[in-house]
C-alpha cells in the first residue's frame, strides 16, 4: 500500500493544478473549489492517518474511503470530462451547510422538469405501479428491500433500512458525489427559507430564498402514476432518500403547490410513483 501511495504522489506531482469553474466541484475533497493534488493528499491523510475526515472524500460514493477514491480522483484530474454533467450547486446559507443542486436530475435548465423516478430506482421508465417497482414482488405488502414491518415484507422480509443506499439513490447514480436529500435536509429547506410561487421562463414553480439571500427555483413538475403525468404546472413533488418507517410502502417527499401548501413529510405517496429529484451535497 505504501508503494501505491508513493507512485500516485509521484505521478500527481507532475500534473498541473486544475481549477474548474463551478459553484462546487466533484472531487473537491478539501473544499477549496479546486480539484488537484491537494485533494489527493486529503484522501491519503484520511486513509493512512485517520485525520481530516470529510464526506466528500468518498469520491466514488460507495460508503467507504479507500484507494478506490484516490483512483477516482486521479481519473477525474486526468480526464476533466468526467466532471458532473449539468450539475451545479448553490449555497443557500442553510445551518447544516447543505448545498442544493440548481436543477433537477436529468434537467438541462433550472426550470426543466427533468426525469421522474420511483423511490429507490435510478432510471426513469414508462410505467409507474407496483407491478413495475423494483423493490417488491407486485404489491405494497411484498417489499424486498427497505422494510421495517414484516406485514409489508415479502414473506415477512424486514431489513430495517430507512435510508437509500448510494447504489439505489438516483442523484448519486447520475451526479457522482451528490445524494438525494434526507428528510431532515428537506425539513431544513422548508423551515429556513422563504418560498414564493412564481414563473421562470414561463414555467410555474417555487422560488426558494435562503438565509443568505441566494435563490433556487423548483419547478412544479407534477408526478407520474401509471403511464400518466399529473399536476404538471400545479404542484411539485421531490423524493427524499428517507423511508417512512411507520409505513414502509411510502417514503418522505417535498411537496408544494401555488399556495402555502409546503410539506416535507407528506408520506401518503407510495414508493412506486415517479417524482422528480434534486441532488444535495454537504461541505
Amino acid at each position: 500500500m505504501r508503494i501505491v501511495q508513493l507512485l500516485l504522489l509521484s505521478l500527481l506531482m507532475a500534473l498541473p493544478f486544475n481549477a474548474f469553474a463551478q459553484q462546487t466541484l466533484y472531487g473537491d475533497v478539501n473544499g477549496d473549489f479546486e480539484v488537484n493534488i491537494a485533494d489527493i493528499n486529503s484522501v491519503i491523510n484520511i486513509i493512512f492517518n485517520g485525520t481530516g475526515y470529510t464526506p466528500t472524500a468518498d469520491v466514488n460514493s460507495d460508503n467507504k474511503i479507500n484507494i478506490a477514491d484516490i483512483n477516482a480522483l486521479v481519473d477525474h484530474i486526468l480526464n476533466p470530462s468526467s466532471e458532473e454533467p449539468n450539475c451545479e450547486y448553490i449555497d443557500l446559507g442553510l445551518p447544516s451547510g447543505t448545498l442544493w443542486a440548481t436543477r433537477n436530475v436529468g434537467a438541462s435548465t433550472p426550470e426543466d422538469y427533468g426525469d421522474y423516478f420511483a423511490w429507490g430506482e435510478t432510471s426513469p421508465k414508462e410505467l409507474y405501479n407496483w407491478e413495475t417497482y423494483k423493490w417488491c414482488n407486485g404489491s405494497y405488502c411484498t417489499m424486498t428491500k427497505y422494510c421495517t414491518y414484516s406485514s409489508y415484507g415479502d414473506n415477512g422480509f424486514v431489513d430495517n433500512k430507512t435510508e437509500l443506499d448510494p447504489a439505489d439513490d438516483a442523484a448519486c447514480a447520475h451526479y457522482p458525489g451528490g445524494r438525494m436529500p434526507s428528510y431532515n435536509q428537506i425539513l431544513e429547506l422548508c423551515n429556513s427559507c422563504s418560498w414564493q410561487w412564481t414563473q421562470l421562463n414561463g414555467v410555474n414553480g417555487q422560488l426558494v430564498t435562503g438565509p443568505n439571500g441566494n435563490t433556487m427555483f423548483l419547478p412544479a413538475a407534477g408526478g407520474r402514476w401509471g403511464d400518466s403525468l399529473g399536476d404538471a404546472g400545479l404542484g411539485g413533488y421531490f423524493w427524499s432518500r428517507t423511508l417512512d418507517p411507520n409505513c414502509p410502502s411510502n417514503a418522505y417527499s417535498l411537496c408544494f403547490d401555488s399556495g402555502a401548501w409546503i410539506y416535507s413529510n407528506w408520506s401518503y405517496y407510495t414508493r412506486f410513483i415517479g417524482f422528480t429529484i434534486r441532488a444535495v451535497r454537504v461541505y
